[in-house]
């Protein structure tokens, strides 16, 4: 999540979107080349689905109302935690961080994108320039579901210089790719398409997420019928909060949190801060989790929820000791299966 205050954001040139076999400085792996895959591939564009614009349902509103939701499966922490891993090694193996422009990041998004590519789903490459270097967007599609119902999840790779960023974003990060996994896994057939991003640039002021939703046409935003945003779901002093923007999305993790007992509240520190505003700012509904940054936790929430009050969220914010002992364990766990819970909830999963 970026800072309130911080760096002014570099102009966003209108870079083409880097191809498989582009000259972007280091590894961006190529489309799947099955037959399977580039049948899937040929029905889509970088930044949308073709075929005939329609009006998205109002908000998330169920895809089906005879449509039989499924139980979402419970994320593997483990899983979850072995991808923070190779983004910590991956840092350490490239300057300790994977701030934009740097060798880090591509290889952050090269990690992700081979994991995706072997699932199954079709990867796009976004490419965009700010600050004088080269930022990438990793977009991902699930084959199937309604073109013209999107339920897209997302969260921002890219870490700050000081360090290798693992809870900002290593986490969200990791538990949508094990959440895109888990879909790969059940050969989920959602009634609406599932998308899922991966952003470059957050922390200089929402540049990959603001450069995506800037380049969609008019009729491919209304095809998107609710974004959901995770950044920094494990903090080590965890508090549970849900955006308070889509009602139906807002009640979907409520639901959730309320069926394992616990009580959450209304997200505030990160309004306009992370990667929803973009979509919001264009009327796509919004929504999603965060587990706090450098605000202090109160006494009344350190007894709803365990930890220290007094003390940030986060105390290694935007530092170089957010590293991977900078994770609860817990609250990632709970956020990665809420994740799930809420892709699987508001795409019809049937």
């Amino acid at each position: 999540m970026r800072r309130t205050t911080g760096p002014t954001p570099g102009p966003i040139s209108a870079s083409a979107p880097a191809s498989a076999s582009g000259s972007a400085p280091g590894r961006i792996p190529g489309r799947r080349t099955t037959a399977a895959a580039t049948a899937a591939a040929t029905g889509l564009a970088l930044v949308g689905l073709l075929g005939a614009a329609a009006p998205a349902q109002s908000a998330t509103a169920p895809a089906s109302a005879s449509a039989a939701v499924l139980a979402a499966p419970d994320i593997p922490l483990a899983n979850v935690k072995a991808h923070l891993t190779q983004l910590s090694s991956i840092a350490a193996a490239n300057g300790g961080n994977r701030a934009h422009g740097r060798a880090g990041y591509l290889a952050s998004l090269n990690y992700v994108k081979g994991k995706l590519d072997a699932a199954g789903f079709t990867t796009s490459v976004q490419q965009f320039t700010s600050g004088g270097a080269t930022g990438y967007n990793l977009i991902a599609d699930w084959p199937g579901g309604n073109a013209n119902q999107i339920v897209m999840a997302g969260s921002h790779l890219d870490s700050v210089t000081a360090g290798a960023g693992m809870n900002d974003n290593g986490s969200g990060s990791a538990a949508i790719l094990e959440t895109a996994l888990a879909v790969s896994r059940a050969q989920l057939k959602p009634t609406k398409h599932l998308r899922f991003a991966w952003w470059g640039a957050e922390e200089l002021g929402l540049v990959g997420s603001r450069y995506y939703v800037n380049n969609l046409p008019t009729a491919e935003r209304a095809k998107i019928s609710g974004y959901l945003n995770f950044d920094m779901i494990g903090s080590p002093n965890p508090g549970y909060f849900v955006y308070d923007d889509d009602p139906t999305i807002e009640q979907t993790f409520k639901n959730y949190y309320a069926g394992i007992g616990i009580s959450t509240e209304i997200e505030t520190e990160g309004d306009g801060r992370s990667d929803h505003a973009p979509f919001k700012n264009v009327g796509i509904p919004v929504g999603g989790l965060f587990s706090g940054a450098d605000y202090i936790k109160t006494a009344a929430q350190a007894q709803k929820w365990g930890g220290t009050s007094g003390r940030a969220f986060d105390t290694c914010y935007h530092r170089s000791c957010d590293s991977l002992s900078n994770i609860n364990d817990t609250a990632l766990d709970r956020n990665s299966d809420a994740v799930a819970y809420a892709v699987w909830t508001l795409s019809g999963a049937a």
